[in-house]
């Protein structure tokens, strides 16, 4: 007798539930975009001015990470290069550290920025509710922390442990927030988080804000994709007014008693939780934090991922190219 399986749930094109707990995330979508999908296997040649390798950081969890390698120019010799962290997005539920869209546009800030590039491969949702994710990325800074005391960064090549720089883009952006917050509450030093970017960062509430109500929907977000994916990595029970993914709310702790690095957050002007976005920003600035605010106009969210349209659309590449301008000039102030 031959078992067949049901499907439970499903977000079109990304993700397929099914009743005996497995969990399918083959691109069912447009194969002409299925390449931004696709792993890149890491090379210790330097390829346009990167090197990139895989590393086990901590052998009891598995937890693994990516990490971009720029080449040093001449004069660069005795230059010790910040460290960016990053949070992949895809709701909790999707994506990879190793996926195209990942490779090609962190690489090529490793470059720009003349940073070590760190990227977590994050626990998935539905099989790793959160905190799985938010507890991932902690235990990425931590083993920075790690290194730092030991003296044994040679994964790194020659860093500054003192300006480490979180980044995440969209669900990525949550964690930004979460890991932010984590580390203000001990002490990780000689590690020091000199820096967060949260890049269109998943905040949303139970109520559906004005900006989901009016704003279109893009291929990389949709009401059905934050519902979906949101119902599929929440813990148990809890709403979209969870700290995870509304941390101005009422449930979250209070802001003004978070001790938190300073922060470039990053908007798309016609991303669907823009409003909700902007809200995270006020509550920022009420509760007197250093917080400063990018709006990329006519750009939905994580426009700047989508490389077919980088490379054929010229504003979406000049507002890339201006959201790079300004990580970068974050990065330098701090």
């Amino acid at each position: 007798m031959v078992l067949v399986k049901k499907l439970v749930d499903e977000v079109s094109g990304w993700l397929r539930v099914y009743d005996d707990g497995s969990v399918d995330r083959t691109w069912t979508g447009p194969p002409e975009v299925k390449f931004m999908a696709e792993p890149v296997p890491p090379h210790d040649d330097f390829i346009e001015g990167v090197a990139v390798r895989d590393v086990v950081a901590d052998r009891k969890s598995g937890l693994r990470v990516r990490i971009y390698l720029p080449e040093k120019n001449p004069g660069e010799e005795k230059t010790n290069f910040p460290i960016i962290l990053h949070f992949h997005g895809g709701g909790f539920c999707i994506s990879e550290a190793d996926w195209f869209m990942y490779y090609y546009i962190y690489a090529r800030l490793a470059r720009a920025a003349r940073a070590v590039i760190v990227s977590a491969y994050l626990r998935r949702a539905p099989e790793h509710r959160l905190p799985a994710a938010a507890d991932d990325g902690y235990s990425a800074l931590l083993w920075l922390r790690s290194l730092a005391k030991s003296g044994e960064s040679s994964d790194l090549g020659d860093v500054d442990f003192n300006r480490v720089f979180l980044i995440g883009d969209s669900s990525g952006g949550n964690l930004v927030h979460e890991v932010a917050a984590r580390a203000g509450k001990e002490d990780i030093s000689p590690v020091r988080v000199a820096g967060a970017i949260p890049i269109h960062p998943g905040f949303v509430r139970s109520e559906r804000s004005k900006s989901e109500k009016e704003q279109p929907q893009s291929p990389f977000l949709t009401l059905d994709m934050v519902d979906k994916f949101l119902s599929l990595s929440l813990p148990v029970g809890c709403t979209k007014d969870h700290p995870f993914t509304c941390p101005m709310g009422a449930a979250a702790p209070p802001l003004e008693e978070l001790r938190l690095p300073p922060m470039l957050l990053c908007i798309a002007e016609k991303d669907l939780i823009k409003d909700t976005e902007m809200e995270y920003y006020e509550a920022m600035r009420k509760a007197e934090k250093d917080v400063e605010l990018l709006i990329s106009h006519g750009m939905t969210h994580s426009f700047y991922l989508n490389k077919i349209a980088v490379d054929m659309d010229t504003n979406t590449a000049a507002q890339t190219d201006a959201l790079f301008s300004a990580i970068i000039e974050f990065i330098k102030k701090h």
